[in-house]
């Protein structure tokens, strides 16, 4: 007789299905595990047997044989320890045979049977929906799973309570969704003295997701700006939450198994490797462009980023996806976000005053932002030169619009945009508009052509640029509530496209 139970493994945010077959048969006493498992895997042969032992559990001396199929799949991390445990209990006849196969299962055991929380139970969850089968996992990753919503969550705090489930003497009840945490501690713009170009563009890099580049001086708000971008982003919709805590749930950022509200804000140092920021490794785990996915991933210091690491932001920033590619895994993730780098005009930061520049100035600015290269520089839709902020008018009330009014025509914006593509697939904010979408949502008027042509022959625009320019124009219409796009709204797009010092 081969007992089954059934599992997953993870390619990205994807969980492809695992049979446990479990055969008992005459030879040398002893568990055999096959099916390409990595060490951990491997390992769960004695954990299964020491929680098996605090039970009470005796295993047979015969041959036990465990494979993993499909055999040629990599079969990584601990969460196989529970499935393998059922199909042996199977096999044993301790429990029904035909549960535990209407069963997905993942779970690590603890040597004495304990249950502990493993990553990705809610891809498993959804992959668990999609067979038709119940989901067991620890009680710990029970919340998470039960966000799914499509498939039963069980979740059990011991090997002993899921076999007392399964014998009908204690049956688990449904594990309940965790809370929706909203953050309340967003910092308000109310607080940036002066700026008021600044704040705007970052009101209309939020309303239509638009790449963001911001050049000035050490001391003059850069990353106090990008640190309120979130403060003025709409909540996560339920699809985006969902498609967000998938990713996370593969990174282990699900805390308690609540589900977040609010938009990713990434910051990586600029000393992190490519790997870090893209994604891979040895499990080809996510990087932070897809931890970031539906949010904000904010690169300070952007020129002091490798070279290898800027340049593979390139693609992911135009297609939404990273492919991670990997001798032994090749997995897609998304990440769809909004780019946000800050960077002085030069290695000493004072470019623009002769007073503190060094010796070296103005070749040390064009040698120094010369690091981003333009292709990678032709895809910020916005780029923004922040001038010093005087000492003086740091003691001055605050003056301005807060976060609070800002985000409201944020989210009107927004809410015109998913009118505009709800029948585009694919498409979902100004940003990803493009072919005859965009012609048709971005023409402008004739005098707004007319501008565009002109900056377009004078400056050389790429159509890259070109079209950027025209995405960037919708969003600004959209804020000021216009159907159609008109000469100044194409002319403040033309000013953010061709700021000097992001372009020396």
């Amino acid at each position: 007789m081969v007992a089954r139970a059934y599992t997953v493994a993870f390619e990205g945010v994807e969980a492809r299905p695992v049979e446990v077959q479990c055969a008992i048969t005459a030879g040398l006493p002893g568990i055999s595990l096959v099916g390409l498992p990595d060490k951990a895997v491997s390992e769960a042969r004695e954990r299964v047997r020491s929680a098996l032992g605090s039970m009470a559990i005796a295993l047979p001396s015969k041959r036990i044989t465990i494979n993993l199929s499909p055999a040629d799949l990599p079969k990584e991390g601990s969460h196989y320890d529970l499935p393998i445990a059922l199909a042996l209990l199977a096999a044993l006849e301790i429990i029904p045979a035909d549960a535990v196969e209407s069963t997905c299962s993942l779970g690590e055991l603890s040597l004495d049977g304990a249950l502990l929380p493993v990553i990705g139970a809610l891809p498993a969850a959804m992959s668990a929906a999609e067979a038709q089968r119940t989901l067991l996992c620890p009680k710990g990753s029970g919340a998470e799973a039960a966000w799914a919503g499509a498939a039963q969550v069980i979740g059990a705090a011991s090997l002993a309570d899921v076999v007392r489930h399964y014998t009908g003497q204690s049956p688990l009840p449904p594990a309940e969704p965790g809370e929706v945490s909203e953050d309340t501690a967003a910092r308000d713009l109310v607080d940036v003295r002066g700026q008021e170009r600044a704040k705007r563009a970052l009101e209309i890099a939020a309303a239509g997701r638009h790449h963001l580049i911001m050049v000035g001086p050490p001391g003059s708000g850069k990353s106090m700006l990008a640190a309120r971008l979130p403060g003025i982003l709409p909540p996560l919709s339920p699809r985006e939450a969902l498609e967000t805590s998938m990713i996370h749930s593969l990174a282990g950022l699900i805390q308690e198994g609540g589900i977040s509200r609010t938009r990713p804000f990434r910051a990586p140092h600029h000393t992190a490797s490519m790997a870090a920021i893209v994604g891979g490794g040895r499990r080809a785990a996510p990087g932070e462009i897809s931890l970031a996915h539906n949010g904000v991933l904010f690169m300070d210091e952007f020129p002091e980023f490798s070279r290898a690491v800027l340049e593979t932001l390139r693609q992911p920033v135009e297609t939404g996806e990273v492919v991670v590619a990997r001798a032994n895994a090749h997995v897609t993730y998304p990440c769809r976000f909004l780019l946000m780098a800050a960077a002085n005009p030069c290695r000493c930061g004072h470019l623009a005053d002769p007073a503190r520049a060094c010796n070296r100035a103005p070749a040390c600015g064009a040698e120094y932002m010369g690091r981003i290269s333009g292709p990678l520089m032709d895809r910020f839709d916005l780029r923004l030169e922040v001038p010093p902020v005087a000492y003086t008018d740091l003691d001055l009330p605050a003056s301005g619009e807060g976060s609070a009014d800002i985000s409201a025509r944020v989210v009107a914006a927004r809410a015109l945009q998913e009118t505009r593509f709800h029948d585009r697939p694919g498409m979902y904010l100004n940003a990803d508009a493009e072919g005859e979408a965009l012609t048709e949502i971005a023409t402008p008027d004739a005098e707004g052509r007319a501008l565009l042509t002109r900056v377009a022959d004078r400056f050389g625009l790429t159509a890259r640029g070109y079209h950027r320019v025209l995405r960037v124009a919708r969003t600004i219409a959209d804020l000021d509530g216009s159907e159609t796009v008109r000469q100044p709204h194409v002319a403040e797009a033309v000013s953010y496209r061709l700021s000097a010092a992001a372009t020396q």
